[in-house]
This record gives C-alpha cells, sequence and structure tokens, in this order.
C-alpha cells in the first residue's frame, strides 16, 4: 500500500474516536430533546449532518489501519468491542428508554414517536455478531496474514492464513491462560506464537525443538539429539526476481516433509535486482562462491529448556528466529497454521496468487 495512502488512512483513523464520540452524545441526548420540543421532525445542523456521513468513512479507515497492523491484539480489540456494544445496548435497555419516553410523555407526546438512536441500534446489531466473533476467534480458528519472507517458500508474504486455536488447547481470550488442555505441539509444525522479546508483535515459524532437546544447525543442517534430520538438497533452484539462485531442500521434521531454501554460500544481500517488482524489498543473490560482503547464518547449538520451544524459518538465510534470540515459552503459542485462506500482497504487482487459495499448509 502506498505510504501516502497508509498515512491518509491512519489520519482518519485517528478521527473516527473524537467523531464517533460527538455523535453519540448528540444522538444519545441532544436529538431526542429536538425532537421532543419540536412540532414537526427537525432536521440535523450542517455541521452534524456533515459529522454523521464521515462517521462510516472514519469508522472503515480505523478497520482497514486494524488490518494492516502487525502489532494489534485482535482479542483484545473484539473483546473491547463486545463489551462496548453490550454495554451500549444495557444502558438503553435499562435507563435512557425510559428517559425518552418519559420526556417525551411530559412534552405531551407519544413515546413511540421517538424514534431509537442510531447508535443503539448498530450496537443491537453489532453485539451479538462481535460476540460470536469473538468466541470463535478466541477458541476454534483465527486469521493471520504472514508479514515477512521468513517462511519461504511454505508461506510468501501476503498470504492469509488460518490458525487453529485449539490444537493446543483452549486459551482465554486477551489473558490467553490456558484452561483446557487438548494436544500438544508436535515437531515440524507452523506455529504462530507472540514474539518474547515483544509479546504484541506475532510471528509465524516452524517447531524444530521441542522441549528437552539438544538442538545444532550448521551449513542449514539440523541435529536433534545426536540424529541429522533428513533433509535433501535437488537441483532445482528458486528464482522469484528477488531471491535468485537460492537451493531448494526437501526436509522432514516430524511428520511434516516440506521445502526449505538456503544459500550454500554467503548470500549476497540486497543488490539492485531490476527483476524484482516487491516495493521494499531489494533482492538476494546466492551466487557459485562466497559474495563480497555477505554473510552466512552462524552455527546453533543450544538445549531446549523445559516448557520452551525452538521455532525457525524455512528460509534459513533470511529469518529472524530462535537461532538468534532464543525460545519460545509454552503461553505464547497462539495455535497452529492450518491452510491458505487467500493471498495478496499489495507490495507485489498482478493482485492476489488465485493458486494459492485453499493450499494446506505442511
Amino acid at each position: 500500500m502506498p505510504q501516502s495512502l497508509m498515512s491518509v488512512i491512519v489520519l482518519l483513523s485517528w478521527l473516527a474516536l473524537p467523531v464517533a464520540l460527538i455523535c453519540i452524545v448528540d444522538d444519545w441526548f441532544l436529538r431526542p430533546q429536538r425532537l421532543i420540543a419540536a412540532a414537526a421532525p427537525p432536521h440535523d445542523a450542517p455541521f452534524m449532518t456533515f459529522l454523521y456521513s464521515a462517521l462510516p468513512v472514519l469508522i472503515a479507515c480505523a478497520v482497514l489501519r486494524l488490518l494492516v497492523a502487525e502489532r494489534l491484539d485482535f482479542s483484545a480489540v473484539l473483546l473491547g468491542i463486545t463489551v462496548v456494544t453490550g454495554v451500549v445496548w444495557a444502558a438503553d435497555h435499562l435507563l435512557l428508554r425510559r428517559w425518552r419516553a418519559a420526556a417525551a410523555r411530559a412534552a405531551g407526546k407519544d413515546p413511540a414517536q421517538i424514534p431509537e438512536p442510531g447508535t443503539v441500534d448498530y450496537a443491537r446489531s453489532f453485539f451479538p455478531v462481535a460476540l460470536v466473533v469473538l468466541l470463535l476467534r478466541a477458541f476454534v480458528f483465527e486469521p493471520f496474514r504472514i508479514p515477512s519472507d521468513s517462511m519461504m517458500p511454505t508461506l510468501l508474504d501476503g498470504d492469509f492464513i488460518i490458525v487453529n486455536k485449539y490444537a493446543y488447547g483452549l486459551r482465554l481470550p486477551v489473558l490467553n491462560r490456558k484452561v483446557v488442555s487438548i494436544g500438544e505441539p508436535q515437531r515440524g509444525d507452523v506455529v504462530v506464537f507472540r514474539y518474547p522479546r515483544d509479546p504484541s508483535t506475532n510471528f509465524i515459524k516452524r517447531l524444530v525443538g521441542l522441549p528437552g532437546d539438544h538442538v545444532e544447525v550448521r551449513d542449514n543442517l539440523i541435529t536433534i539429539n545426536g540424529k541429522p534430520v533428513p533433509f535433501y538438497v535437488g537441483r532445482q533452484r528458486f528464482n522469484d526476481g528477488c531471491y535468485v539462485n537460492m537451493s531448494i531442500a526437501h526436509e522432514r521434521l516430524g511428520k511434516h516433509e516440506h521445502e526449505a531454501i538456503f544459500c550454500p554460500v554467503a548470500l549476497d544481500r540486497q543488490p539492485v535486482l531490476p527483476s524484482c517488482k516487491r516495493n521494499g524489498v531489494r533482492g538476494y543473490v546466492c551466487g557459485d562462491e562466497d559474495a563480497p560482503g555477505g554473510g552466512r547464518m552462524p552455527p546453533f547449538s543450544g538445549d531446549v529448556p523445559p516448557g520452551h520451544y525452538l521455532m525457525m524459518g524455512d528460509n534459513r538465510d533470511n529469518s529472524d528466529d530462535g537461532r538468534s534470540w532464543g525460545y519460545v515459552p509454552e503461553e505464547n503459542l497462539v495455535g497452529k497454521a492450518t491452510r491458505i485462506w487467500f493471498n495478496w500482497d499489495l507490495g507485489r504487482p498482478g493482485g492476489p496468487m488465485w493458486s494459492r487459495i485453499g493450499t494446506m499448509i505442511q
């Protein structure tokens, strides 16, 4: 998405809250008084008419900003929407409706002629929807957008995936406290988790090390408890215009067989590639010999602590994962990635990649 357009969306999203508060005060208290006092149905002032017309646009900008945010706790947002709409609906049912009816009778008018505020109508409509979505998202399935290249070629930037929330047990929304144990993470699972250094950010990686494992990674070869992980490198190369001449390996972790890409020599990072059409990406080239100024991933060796997991990306030379920042505690797990339901990388020309829709994640 162009930065200028995103800046406009961010600005408009900040206006959504104050405009909504002004409309709520007018809709709940001032407009009913105007209706009761007037002999004929009055018109809203031009300023309020403008605000009522602008409010849906501002709310749409706020929703769009939430969708593209990477540091947002959607469960907290859904919980907030559910609570606010429920409180609005209950407050009108218990208090405001009676106040409007009493004010109308005092003015000699039929209370039925005073319409219900539009915000209350919206709240009554949105509350059950928000509640159902909150429960489904907290306990069943959660959508997630792939924000980086770290899981290529399994997952691409712009993939929208479904995360199974109950695969590793049911957890309370926001608190993330497990209340029902159902299953345990398995080696090779593609897992969404909260980044240990910043729990407000979700990461997605492949689970390599289970609690108690001794894991070593040297030259992209994984050894777990002294046994090498099957890692077959074919002659085929991965090229997408931004990643050039990358080796493709077929790896087996637990019950999962998947592909990983890597460069057997030092990777030339960020060269200018005319073939790379993605916004914000210059390119990565794997040559036949070590690139001047390039670098390799350093060897890794470590013991996975109890209650923790080691996560790694399938794009072995371009993944910020446990090899550099450590292990993921069990309470940070969000769920198991299961299937791609949509794909659209706004930084890549050509629109959605329809062939990826419905693909199962191995």
